[in-house]
């Protein structure tokens, strides 16, 4: 089969953890000597980029004087105008191209005509959406509620695939509501792992099972986005749930329970295509219930990872030159030498310039001329050859100014532990490796004395770095949420350790209802502006909450009483309470900032003012008031109520963030 150009998709949504299964796709790819390229961003621009990498490679080779004068403003100036230019059809950006030229030392010049005529093809096939094509695209999913952007890049991708037969969609959203996106798209996605032969190919070469595959982490490297966990081995060495709780995903996406997957030979294959990473993470969703936990354990210490190890970091320009000039190899077993050029082009040239933000003065200047006279300042002009005639002086400023020094590294299971399962034999023998945070499931408050427990358990094995999700909006009360939160401040205090929380929105995962989006209610407790509380005050503590009791209280209260205030309270007053609290604001207000007449003279605050008038509505209008409150619309047609008790305090939940 002659070489196909493939290419694989991550929507542009946030995330923390580079796209697995897209990883190891690529090594299936890449290994059977197809032309893989990976890209996550604005689709637009990207399309924009490809018709600028056609555009490059065809000036360069026509090699005209024309030709040699717009290929040497953009290796010395990169190729942005040029995509912008594709992209907007503004023609400001080709004018400084031959602006440039005729200002150079170059003897070859261009006009502003010469460099629209060049350019213009490429601008109209933009326009006309004859973008290039690719014979196969692979497209990856996340969460349901990411629903737009993952549809959009299905969609667009069908302007980049010579054949829609041939756009792959798979993950955890598309796995979950596979009928949803087939009647949206058109295509139907693969459900589930790629654990079976043949998932991809039909021609039955090789017989390669995908989800065992090693990853190929050099994908990574093409595009801008950064993962903010990139520096790890990722991978499981179980797979499933022995639990069937019905608000988890887990039962559909890994049915069957799989008590055993060797890493090793994964993690021994990574460090030699890509050096060694920093820590482990695991995507396991329920280890402790593994028969074979102990070994587990074992092969853990044996990669490297026993309590208090560390690494020397492996030096990032002599792996990203090995692989720009050799290539890796990348399946387990496997003697074809690989290469992902894109890649390690752009690697390079962003380790240039770190290098030259660690130089001064002349030595800064001679190494930025020899860049540029080599037209490594960019990496869509910089060339494998010229790296290599680079790479002395290079190789020797990296080694003096980036010096390697050893670093502790972590484990982490970070789908967490069942507390029901953590025995005293399985929390000793975690405690033998490196784990930092161990992360132990507290899903309901119903599991308090089986959690606490387990906290209590790992504390005795000097386990001081905790955390967990807490999941809220099920069936839970906002009490209940409120408790656990509390719980865990209290256990900090009296073990001496440190639990981080991390409150998590129920969302249901196929009801078509909700799934799309985020606005699930969950019924009878909760209510739209109890949500837009909790995640008001979660925007100020950066999605947790650590040890320390003050602080804690601060954020939602000393006690239930305070909580509920907190629910109720304007948003404005939440998300900047140090403004409507504090005594030292009541001249703030005295000055004219204050919207409102009615200060408590007292205190000094406006919330203390809101807090006296809602409390002092009849039951009647207490009802009424919170119903629409409950609503978290303020709207002029949602306050227009004849009662001015109501009225008057409605109206503070219409004050914005700046007071205005």
């Amino acid at each position: 089969m002659s070489q196909r150009k493939i290419l694989l998709l991550e929507p542009n949504y946030k995330n923390k953890y580079p796209p697995m299964g897209l990883m190891k796709i690529a090594t299936y790819y890449r290994c059977r000597g197809d032309n893989v390229r990976f890209y996550k961003g604005n689709l637009k621009v990207f399309v924009a980029q490809l018709l600028c990498e056609e555009c490059l490679e065809t000036i360069k080779t026509r090699n005209t004087a024309v030709d040699q004068a717009i290929y040497s403003y953009i290796a010395k100036r990169g190729s942005a105008k040029v995509v912008e230019y594709i992209k907007t059809g503004k023609h400001a950006p080709l004018e400084t191209i031959a602006e440039f030229s005729c200002s150079s030392s170059d003897t070859e010049q261009c006009t502003f005509r010469d460099v629209l005529d060049t350019l213009t093809t490429y601008r109209v096939r933009y326009k006309n959406g004859d973008y290039p094509k690719f014979d196969r695209v692979a497209i990856t999913t996340l969460f349901t509620f990411y629903w737009k952007e993952t549809i959009d890049t299905i969609e667009f991708a069908k302007k980049l695939c010579k054949s829609n037969e041939n756009i792959h969609v798979g993950g955890i959203a598309a796995s979950l509501v596979p009928d949803y996106f087939e009647k949206e798209t058109g295509i139907r996605p693969y459900v589930g792992l790629l654990d079976k032969p043949f998932a991809y190919d039909k021609d039955k070469k090789g017989n390669v099972v995908i989800d065992e595959l090693p990853l190929d982490y050099s994908i990574l490297e093409e595009i801008d986005y950064r993962y903010p966990t990139e520096n790890a081995y990722f991978g499981y060495m179980t797979r499933g749930c022995v639990n069937r709780c019905p608000f988890c995903s887990v039962p559909k996406l890994e049915p069957n329970y799989c008590n055993y997957i060797e890493i090793a030979t994964k993690i021994q294959k990574v460090d030699e295509c890509f050096g060694t990473k920093k820590d482990l993470l695991l995507m396991d969703n329920n280890v402790f219930a593994s028969e074979c936990f102990d070994n587990i354990i074992e092969e853990i210490k044996a990669c490297g990872f026993e309590k208090g190890a560390t690494y020397l970091p492996d030096n990032e320009y002599a792996i990203a030159y090995r692989n720009l000039c050799k290539g890796f190899r990348l399946g387990i077993g496997s003697t074809r030498q690989v290469y992902n050029d894109r890649a390690y082009l752009r690697k390079i040239v962003s380790l240039y310039d770190d290098i030259t933000s660690r130089l001064a003065g002349e030595e800064k200047g001679k190494f930025y001329s020899k860049r540029e006279k080599l037209g490594l300042l960019y990496f869509e002009t910089t060339t494998k050859e010229n790296v290599v005639a680079f790479h002395d002086i290079a190789e020797k400023l990296y080694a003096k100014h980036f010096k390697q020094v050893s670093r502790v590294r972590y484990i982490d299971f970070n789908q967490g532990l069942d507390a029901r399962l953590a025995s005293s034999e399985r929390m000793g023998k975690i405690a033998e490796i490196a784990i930092r945070p161990l992360r132990i499931a507290f899903d309901h408050w119903k599991m308090r004395d089986v959690y606490q427990k387990a906290v209590r358990t790992a504390a005795k094995y000097k386990i001081h770095n905790l955390s967990n999700y807490l999941l809220y909006n099920y069936k839970d009360h906002p009490d209940e949420l409120y408790e656990r939160m509390r719980l865990n401040i209290e256990l900090c205090e009296d073990l001496g350790i440190s639990i981080y929380s991390f409150p998590m929105k129920y969302h249901p995962i196929d009801d078509p209802d909700y799934f799309r989006n985020r606005d699930y209610i969950g019924k009878p407790h909760w209510n739209r502006k109890f949500i837009r509380a909790i995640q008001a005050v979660l925007n100020s503590t950066h999605g947790k909450i650590g040890r320390g009791k003050t602080f804690f209280e601060a954020a939602f209260g000393k006690n239930l009483e305070e909580f509920h205030k907190i629910l109720w309270m304007p948003e404005a007053m939440i998300i900047q309470r140090y403004k409507y609290d504090k005594e030292k604001r009541l001249e703030y207000y005295r000055n004219g900032d204050n919207p409102y007449d009615s200060i408590d003279e007292e205190t000094g605050s406006m919330t203390a003012t809101w807090w006296k008038k809602f409390n002092a509505l009849d039951n009647s209008q207490r009802i009424r008031v919170e119903h629409i409150i409950a609503k978290n619309s303020f709207s002029d047609e949602d306050i227009a109520i004849n009662d001015e008790k109501i009225k008057e305090v409605l109206s503070y939940y219409c004050i914005k963030r700046d007071g205005k």
